[in-house]
């Protein structure tokens, strides 16, 4: 299946409400419409730390990138971004662990 798309919330002057989450989807993950300047909130609703990793797309002198990953403690949230083009690609591709990390997108 298709990777499960997050919504990217634009900010602005005049403020935005918070939109709902996405759950995370361990088996698809995920993508994000990238920019330069989205960035990502990660909630981690669960009781054990988990983990989130952003991947690299294409191949650097004929090998895979390796993602970066990052642990979120449990009952944490943590911000990532912003996300260049260049490294990250127009699609942003976001894997979890479990449905217990929820999503959110901002672009500004």
């Amino acid at each position: 299946m298709p990777r499960v798309t997050i919504p990217v919330t634009q900010i602005n002057r005049a403020g935005v409400v918070a939109p709902t989450e996405t759950n995370g989807d361990a088996t698809n993950n995920h993508v994000v419409a990238n920019n330069g300047r989205v960035w990502l909130e990660v909630r981690n609703s669960g009781a054990v730390s988990r983990t989130v990793t952003f991947r690299f797309p294409g191949l650097t002198d004929g090998q895979s990138v390796t993602p970066r990953t990052a642990s979120i403690a449990a009952s944490v949230t943590k911000r990532f971004g912003p996300f260049p083009t260049g490294d990250y690609g127009a699609q942003l591709q976001v894997d979890v662990d479990n449905a217990e990390l929820k999503l959110l997108a901002f672009g500004i």
